[in-house]
């Protein structure tokens, strides 16, 4: 297609350059006028006009990389305290009585008669005759006479006369006078002026800056992968003396990188500040002022004289006398004759008979009747109280700091790199074809007159 687009691009110029030459000189200087005398000149001038390399004008988008700032707005967050009056909830747990009924189980123990057989038994001592022989002790208790010497005491008592001297206490109840102070109490009633801050909410509107933006869709440009292409040189028109006509002889093939450009879409944020109206509710503080009684005390010193009685003891003393016993103890000899006792035993041989028991059992049968507990229940309905807790809430104002945060814009210059399109023309040589007629300009079939 390309060679197909140059071939007929060289007949263009090939048809406007004979049209020019048939134009120029009144037509003397056409193909078909060129005689045998002016043979060479119409060669030449064939050569130089027709079989000539023109430039052609091209435009080509070339990409320039090109630096530029841009400033963009970066927003920093700021963070402040800021005093807020705030209410606060304080739950309270009360209690109240609450009566409520439960069943409460009454157990009741009652006895029924079951008549049952039982067997007795019937138990019968007896008795029979068993003959032994046992030795029986005689003892006997004999008494011998024993003479011994002992010491008795006596013991009597004595007085004697002790004089000593005591000490008599004797108390007396005295009498002093003594000046002591004493304090009255008086009491007073006063009032002072008492200042008491309650919170107040105050409606306020203000105008808040609020951080916004839109998403703004851009077109841009951006170099592209590189390609490519294959490229054959403009070919060339050469006389064929063979053939006695001109050939085209295309040119060289060869492979260009050729950089290819897109088109891209993105979006960019654009932000903006927005004054918007935000109404806010905040306690304002006031001050108010009441009387508040108060008591004081007075203490009101008097001096007083009383009587203190104090006890005073003095002693006295005495000489007495008193009898002091004291025992005196004598020791006498007696010779006694006393009797002492021995025992003597001896043995004889008795044959005895004695009743030995023994038990008979027999079992007898018998019906009886016993009470056989049992326990009933029956539930009663009874009123209890209980205490119910309940929570209730009061308010309470207080001052807090809170951290607010804000955005605070500030420009920031940025380079970027940009490809940048531009449109280059350059010169293109184009290689145009022969302009000599074989069949017009006989005289050159023969080559003498086109410059062989």
């Amino acid at each position: 297609m390309r060679h197909a687009v140059w071939i007929v691009v060289a007949s263009m110029l090939v048809l406007a350059s004979d049209a020019q030459v048939k134009a120029s000189y009144c037509g003397a200087a056409s193909y078909k006028r060129c005689s045998a005398t002016a043979g060479p000149s119409c060669g030449d001038y064939s050569t130089a006009q027709g079989c000539g390399t023109r430039y052609k004008t091209v435009k080509e988008t070339v990409f320039e990389q090109r630096t530029v700032n841009r400033c963009r707005t970066v927003y920093d967050t700021c963070t402040e305290e800021v005093p807020v009056t705030c209410t606060r909830n304080i739950q309270e747990t009360c209690y109240r009585d609450e009566c409520y009924t439960v069943n409460k189980p009454v157990y009741q123990t009652c006895y029924k008669d079951v008549q049952c057989t039982v067997r007795k038994p019937c138990f019968q001592t007896c008795y029979k005759e068993v003959s032994c022989t046992i030795r029986k002790p005689c003892v006997q208790t004999c008494y011998k006479d024993v003479s011994c010497t002992i010491r008795k005491p006596h013991f009597q008592t004595c007085y004697r006369d002790v004089c000593c001297t005591i000490k008599k206490p004797i108390c007396e109840t005295k009498y002093r006078e003594v000046c002591c102070t004493t304090y009255r109490t008086e009491t007073q009633t006063c009032y002072r002026d008492v200042c008491y801050t309650v919170c107040k909410p105050v409606c306020e509107t203000k105008e808040v800056p609020y951080c916004t933006g839109e998403w703004v869709t851009e077109t841009k440009q951006v170099p592209g992968p590189i390609v490519q292409k294959c490229v054959t040189d403009p070919g060339t028109w050469e006389w064929d003396a063979c053939r006695c006509q001109c050939v085209y002889k295309p040119g060289c093939s060869h492979t260009v990188c050729e950089q290819t450009c897109r088109t891209i879409c993105c979006k960019r944020w654009v932000p903006r500040t927005e004054m918007r109206t935000v109404t806010c509710t905040r306690m304002e503080q006031e001050v108010r002022h009441c009387q508040q009684p108060y008591t004081v005390c007075r203490k009101i010193p008097e001096t007083v004289v009383k009587q203190v009685p104090y006890n005073c003891v003095r002693y006295e003393h005495e000489t007495i006398t008193k009898q002091v016993p004291y025992t005196t103890c004598s020791w006498t000899c007696e010779t006694i004759t006393k009797k002492v006792p021995y025992t003597t035993c001896s043995w004889t041989c008795e044959t005895i008979t004695k009743q030995v028991p023994y038990t008979t059992c027999s079992w007898t049968c018998e019906t009886i009747t016993k009470k056989v507990p049992y326990t009933t229940c029956s539930m009663t309905q009874e009123v209890r109280t209980r205490k119910v807790p309940y929570t209730t809430c009061r308010q309470v104002c207080e001052t807090k700091m809170v951290t607010k945060t804000r955005c605070v814009p500030r420009q920031v210059v940025e380079s970027k790199v940009i490809c940048v399109p531009r449109t280059v023309r350059r010169q293109v040589p184009v290689q145009t074809a022969c302009a000599c007629d074989p069949a017009q300009a006989p005289s050159c079939a023969a080559g003498a007159h086109c410059g062989q």
